[in-house]
């Protein structure tokens, strides 16, 4: 039997290098009322560099769509950044729609100096409230009733003229003018026979002629002299509606001739006031429209409101609908809508009901939505919340695409209640910056064509920064700026120092910090109540490490509960002794709020056959597409290292034992080489230690994420379980950088009561778990007692009997 060669020294990691500590020259202070307030942005050169090229270029589609993680300031930089460019110093025009008297289903657009607008609508209803005190009175007055009642008085003369002639000839021919009753009710004008002085009819003349009492020749002539008497009333009555008519347009030019001068004085004042064509036009079309409805101005107004709910109000027309007023603005408009639906966006067409229960509309109630309050200025949205409105997306890109806001009507359950009105298209010149992640922002970028021209600057915001003593300085000023607007409690330099130091843990690297700055205010505000409740006036190290203690227990209950499992042997994970091909691989367990990290048991079973190695979580479809790379990656391992002579005729089951939700990710591809070269060699791997890591071909091991969860797991599962001081884990040597341990998992490292090692190969990894040599290849074999000798082995014996079997099944 060949003598193995053991080895019994393995490089382990001090405890200088498991987490980063600031130094006291990194902070130039001993409290946070000693550090200068600055404003800035923190650690986003290249996002604030893409934010500056977009504000400050007019041109088409230089739009922002900016991108990062929740709370890496993209909010706080676009509020930050939107006040230098020149766009920002312009004060954009007040919006109004105002009644198109010529057709009242299109209403007109102006647009006045920011301010102008409520002037000129107050102008407006003063000149209609005028007018509806002063037209009564003009008409009320003596010259107007003296010149009217000339007009009238001239009119009943012709009257009387034309009845009088007509009653004469008609009286000389044997007729006088009756009223005629028609269906019982109305009654006409009509001529009738006269017999003794009475008007009579044709039948009772018929009767008294049979009498002897009337004679039968002045009964024709009478007949035969009634259509001609007809003809000539009807002639005189057209003749008196002509004269009417006539009257009634000579009391109108009276009307006009009295009031017209009182509305072109009160209408000239306003169109000298505004230099603005379209409002010359539409008060001219408003002074001939008050000229033609004069009869809305003839009764006074009431002094009392009556109770009962009128028709509407009867000067409607003249309104004037101040759709967005920059009355007393100081620069451009920044409008972040945070709910952006339609009618939010861009505004609607609104309707009532009538009291007949009728939806009506007008110009009056057409409303301006958040696109158009932005006009001239910025417009800020959630990128996901404006896509999965209906409607906006395409509506946002045509608006973008032709700078014109059309307000319309959208109802989409009231399909039979449109609006006819088509207000007048408004040219909007708006910045849009959009919200999102990367993937909406890919999305929308490969399957959208619009997207690309018109959002063409993309604002990426990084989740890590670079570690410099500028930063610190910077992440320092931030705690300061914290402090100072929620009026907290000043740090002390020791609570500053954590602060930054759980910025570099949730970095995940001792090169980053992060700049995920929600979560690193959340933690001045949790510090700060902490030292509240300990009555201390400024908030120190421990106050900062209670508020980290308590939010981890606040959601570590599933974590808990998995380690209560390991304890009591239900998941089953051995801290002691060896075990022929079983391993403990470690993963990351993400709750959302909080990870963890957590062991797990991989064993293998090889046996002679041709299947290569079989991956019961792929097999059994728990297994992700990356996991399933990774176990490709290990059989070309396995074949570049020991098949190079040789078929590998073997058969190898890998598992994750007790794991029924899925597994993904290539982490822990080196814990699964390690598992079956255990069962080929026959040698026992230790199971006080815990392996991470992922391998590629060449056998070398690439850095992993997750590694301080990781090691802190197994710690926390090897302290439950009550093991001995030889524990540890082994990790890539790629992720020391990343180390930035619990102040226990340093402490007991400091104490050796735990040990990590770094490493760069499987060779190196195996000879932690095994206590025997790797062994390096001499020739076409490897150093005898050596675990790499152990393996190729096993192999050739693999292949020699797979070879006998083969032959023999032939021959038979």
């Amino acid at each position: 039997m060949t003598k193995l060669k053991k080895v019994s020294n393995f490089k382990e990691l001090p405890s200088e290098k498991l987490c980063w500590q600031c130094k006291p020259g990194d902070l130039a202070f001993e409290t946070t009322d000693d550090v200068r307030l600055t404003t800035g942005i923190i650690g986003q050169r290249r996002a604030v560099k893409a934010l500056r090229l977009g504000l400050d270029i007019e041109s088409f589609g230089y739009n922002m769509f900016v991108t990062g993680r929740v709370g890496t300031g993209r909010k706080t930089a676009i509020n930050h950044l939107i006040v230098y460019p020149k766009r920002a110093k312009r004060i954009p025009d007040d919006k109004l729609y105002v009644n198109n008297f010529k057709n009242p289903d299109v209403p007109i657009l102006l647009r006045l100096p920011a301010g102008k607008g409520r002037e000129f609508k107050q102008d407006m209803e003063e000149i209609i409230g005028d007018l509806e005190s002063a037209i009564p009175a003009v008409f009320e007055s003596e010259e107007y009733e003296e010149r009217k009642k000339k007009v009238v008085e001239e009119f009943k003369a012709q009257q009387n003229a034309l009845v009088k002639s007509f009653e004469k000839e008609a009286g000389e021919k044997g007729f006088t003018i009756v009223q005629l009753q028609v269906a019982g009710m109305v009654a006409k004008p009509g001529i009738a026979p006269v017999f003794d002085g009475k008007p009579v009819t044709f039948e009772q003349l018929n009767m008294l002629v049979k009498e002897g009492k009337f004679p039968q020749e002045k009964l024709d002539s009478l007949e035969k002299d009634y259509s001609d008497v007809t003809a000539k009333m009807e002639a005189v009555f057209k003749e008196m509606r002509a004269l009417e008519r006539t009257v009634r347009e000579k009391v109108k030019k009276l009307d006009h001739q009295m009031i017209k001068p009182l509305v072109r004085h009160r209408i000239d004042e306003i169109i000298s006031k505004y230099e603005n064509h379209k409002v010359r036009n539409y008060l001219k079309d408003a002074n001939d429209h008050i000229l033609e409805n004069l009869g809305k101005f003839r009764e006074k107004p009431e002094q009392e409101k009556p109770l009962a709910p009128t028709a509407g109000d009867p000067f409607l027309e003249y309104s004037v609908n101040l759709i967005v007023d920059n009355h007393g603005v100081k620069k451009a408009p920044v409008i972040f809508e945070t709910s952006p639906n339609y009618r939010n966006l861009f505004g609607a067409v609104e309707r009532v009901v009538d009291v007949t229960g009728h939806w009506e509309t007008d110009f009056t109630k057409i409303k301006a939505g958040s696109f158009l309050q932005a006009d001239g200025g910025y417009l800020i949205l959630e990128a996901l919340d404006t896509l999965l409105e209906p409607r906006v997306w395409p509506t946002l890109k045509r608006t973008l695409r032709n700078r014109r806001v059309e307000i319309q009507s959208y109802d989409p359950f009231y399909f039979l209640a449109t609006s006819a009105l088509k207000p007048e298209p408004i040219d909007c010149d708006v910045k849009v910056i959009m919200i999102g992640d990367a993937f909406l922002y890919h999305l929308l970028y490969e399957r959208d064509e619009d997207f690309k021209k018109i959002f063409k600057v993309r604002a990426d915001f990084d989740s890590v920064m670079d570690v410099s003593k500028q930063a610190i300085t910077r992440y320092a000023t931030f705690i300061k700026k914290i402090v100072s607007q929620e009026n907290l409690r000043n740090l002390r330099k020791g609570a500053v120092g954590r602060v930054i130091q759980y910025g570099m843990r949730l970095a995940g690297t001792k090169k980053k910090l992060s700049t995920e700055f929600n979560t690193i205010a959340d933690l001045l505000r949790e510090a700060n109540y902490w030292a509240q409740k300990d009555e201390s006036t400024s908030v120190d190290e421990t106050h900062v490490n209670k508020a980290l203690e308590e939010k981890i227990d606040r959601c570590k209950q599933i974590e808990e509960k998995i380690q209560e499992l390991i304890k009591d042997g239900t998941i089953m994970i051995d801290t002691r002794g060896k075990a022929v091909g079983q391993v403990n691989g470690l993963s990351v367990l993400d709750t959302g709020e909080y990870s963890f990290g957590r062991p797990s048991r991989i064993t293998a079973e090889a046996s002679v056959g041709a299947s290569g190695i079989i991956d019961i979580e792929r097999e059994a479809e728990l297994s992700g597409r990356i996991h399933s790379k990774g176990m490709l990656i290990l059989a070309g391992y396995l074949r570049g290292k020991y098949a190079q002579e040789k078929p590998l005729a073997m058969s190898a089951s890998i598992c994750f034992e007790q794991s029924y939700t899925g597994v993904e990710g290539d982490s822990a591809s080196s814990a699964e080489v390690y598992a079956l070269l255990s069962s080929l060699s026959g040698l026992p791997l230790r199971q006080d230690i815990a392996v991470t890591g992922s391998v590629n071909q060449k056998g070398e091991i690439q850095p992993i994420g997750g590694v301080n969860q990781k090691i802190e797991g197994f710690f926390d599962v090897c302290r439950i379980k009550g093991s001995t001081s030889l524990r540890g884990v082994i990790i890539p040597a790629k992720n020391v950088d990343d180390l930035m341990l619990k102040k226990d998992v340093v402490d007991a490292v400091r104490k050796g009561e735990f040990h990590i090692y770094a490493i760069r190969t499987i060779d190196e990894g195996i000879e932690i778990l095994t206590g025997i040599r790797a062994g390096n290849k001499r020739g076409s074999n490897y150093e005898p007692g050596t675990v790499n000798y152990l393996v190729d082995a096993r192999l050739k014996e693999f292949a020699e009997k797979w070879q006998s079997y083969r032959l023999g099944a032939d021959s038979l």
